[in-house]
C-alpha cells in the first residue's frame, strides 16, 4: 500500500487523488465495485475525511468514480472512445466496442418539418418528414437518445418499420438503395433535463454530449438530420491531430 508523503508540497487530497486513481487502473477495483467508505480510507492513509472527501470529488469530477447518496462511491464504466472513423450508425459502432445494440423506440411518426428540420435537410417548411425518437442501449444499458429525421419522400415506407431491432442505416440500404456517403456532425457540452434525465437513468444536470449531424448521399442531398444526446459517463471523443511542418527558409 502506497503512502501519502505529508513533507511534499502536492496537497494530501491530490497524493490520495493520484493513489486511488492507480488502483483504479491496475484493476485493484473493478468497475461498479464500492470503495472502501471514506471513515476506511482516512484511517487507511491517515488523512481526515475532509481529504478524503476532496479526492473522491476530484475523482467523480474526472468521471472515474460516481458517488451515490446513501450507497457510498463506485468505479465507473469505462468510457467508449469515439475517435476518426468510418461514418456508422449507433448500432454498428456498438459492435465494434464489443456490445449488443438495442433500441426502445419512443416515438415513430409522419411529422410537418419546423424551420430547423427543413432548413439542415433542404426541405420547404411543413414538408413531410419521418420522425424517430429512440432510446439507445449498449449491452442492455441506457447511452443516450436520438432523434432522427429524414425526408418522407426519400423513404415513404419508414413508419411501418419495427425499429427496436432493426438497424435505420441497414433498412435504408436494403429496402430504399439509399446509402449514406458523408456527414457534417457538430458536439457540445449541456446538462441533461429532467426528460432525457428520467431516460437515462441519471440525475438531472449529469453532464451530457449533444451532437447535431446532417447525413448526405453521395451526391451532395442531405437525407438525414440527427440530434442526440449521450451520456457523458459512458462517452468521450478522442481526436487525433497532426501538424504539417513546413520547411525553414534560409
Amino acid at each position: 500500500m502506497r503512502s501519502l508523503n505529508k513533507a511534499l508540497p502536492t496537497p494530501l487530497y491530490h497524493q490520495l487523488k493520484t493513489i486511488l486513481l492507480t488502483a483504479i487502473e491496475v484493476g485493484q477495483w473493478k468497475p461498479e465495485e464500492r470503495l472502501p467508505a471514506e471513515g476506511d480510507l482516512a484511517i487507511r492513509y491517515g488523512v481526515s475525511k475532509i481529504t478524503v472527501r476532496q479526492a473522491l470529488k476530484e475523482l467523480s469530477d474526472l468521471g472515474y468514480v460516481r458517488r451515490e447518496q446513501g450507497r457510498g462511491t463506485f468505479v465507473s464504466r469505462p468510457c467508449l472512445e469515439q475517435g476518426p472513423r468510418e461514418l456508422t450508425g449507433f448500432t454498428e459502432e456498438m459492435r465494434r466496442h464489443g456490445f449488443s445494440a438495442t433500441s426502445l423506440v419512443l416515438d415513430q411518426k409522419i411529422a410537418a418539418a419546423e424551420a430547423d428540420v427543413a432548413a439542415a435537410l433542404s426541405l420547404k417548411e411543413r414538408e413531410e418528414v419521418f420522425v424517430l425518437k429512440r432510446l439507445r442501449l449498449a449491452g442492455g444499458e441506457p447511452m443516450g437518445v436520438q432523434i432522427a429525421h429524414l425526408p418522407l419522400k426519400l423513404a415513404p415506407g419508414l413508419v411501418h418499420e419495427a425499429f427496436g431491432t432493426a438497424s435505420l442505416y441497414e433498412v435504408l440500404q436494403m429496402h430504399y438503395g439509399l446509402r449514406p456517403a458523408y456527414a457534417k456532425e457538430t458536439h457540445r457540452a449541456v446538462p441533461l433535463d429532467d426528460e432525457n434525465a428520467g431516460l437515462l437513468s441519471v440525475p438531472p444536470g449529469s453532464p451530457a454530449l449533444a451532437a447535431e449531424r446532417i447525413t448526405f448521399l453521395t451526391g451532395g442531398q442531405p437525407f438525414e438530420y440527427v440530434i442526440s444526446v449521450m451520456r457523458g459517463d459512458r462517452y468521450k471523443i478522442v481526436l487525433e491531430l497532426t501538424k504539417e511542418w513546413q520547411p525553414v527558409r534560409r
